[in-house]
């Protein structure tokens, strides 16, 4: 129990720390046909200034986690873009691939949103300085790899950045190399009501396994059952 509140306590922390950037949905703009993909890692500072433009913007994607050692998604990265460094985003909407977040988050606020990046997003080193120490109570949880089984199907995760039990299953599901597919559904959504009307009730994090049929609510009851079912 003290193990668990501390965990609780320290992803709490570092929502605060971030000043709860991406608890409330921006003004989205047009809306992707394909899903966006990006490899990215918990724990990166750069990668979560994507994710909260992700979770501001409304936007879903796939995403591949590369932890540090992971030996699938890191490799792809090195391949498709030359370079393992993350965040690595691909839209094969409008051909798009990049490196570097500012880039990254001003690309998705230009093409998907309607109005200029966010203050915490587009402060330079004070954005870049929060991000690393709202990563410090964590102590590099979902930075390396434990070795797992791939699934058949990427997983779902209904989600939003900000969120200190989404992040322990996004923490989890990144060090267990598990693709899943992001559902944003921060504050303001527009997707909540279909979340609900799927779900039951609005709650998150929920995942979803297709590859066995499990749905689930509850931060350490996913996390248990992502260890019994793909950590090796």
């Amino acid at each position: 129990m003290l193990i668990r509140g501390l965990d609780v306590a320290s992803s709490f922390a570092a929502t605060v720390l971030r000043l709860g950037s991406a608890v409330q949905v921006g003004t989205p703009g047009p809306r992707p046909d394909a899903l966006l993909e990006l490899y990215e890692f918990e724990g990166c500072p750069f990668c979560r200034k994507v994710r909260e433009a992700l979770s501001i913007l409304d936007l879903e994607a796939m995403v591949y986690p590369c932890p540090k050692g992971g030996p699938r998604f890191r490799e792809q990265v090195r391949d498709q873009g030359g370079k393992a460094q993350f965040p690595y985003l691909v839209d094969r909407n409008t051909g798009k691939s990049m490196y570097e977040s500012d880039d990254i988050v001003r690309y998705l606020f230009s093409t998907y949103g309607k109005g200029g990046v966010p203050l915490l997003l587009r402060a330079g080193p004070l954005t870049d300085g929060s991000a690393m120490l709202s990563g410090l109570p964590r102590m590099g949880a979902g930075v390396r790899y434990r070795k797992a089984k791939a699934p058949e199907k990427p997983l779902e995760l209904y989600s939003f950045e900000a969120s200190p039990f989404c992040r322990i299953v996004r923490e989890r599901l990144c060090s267990l190399e598990l693709p899943y597919h992001l559902h944003n559904v921060a504050k303001g959504s527009p997707s909540r009501d279909a979340f609900v009307k799927r779900s039951g009730r609005m709650q998150v994090p929920f995942l979803v396994d297709p590859n066995t049929g499990a749905q689930m609510y509850e931060s350490e009851e996913i996390n248990a059952y992502l260890d019994a079912k793909y950590a090796v």
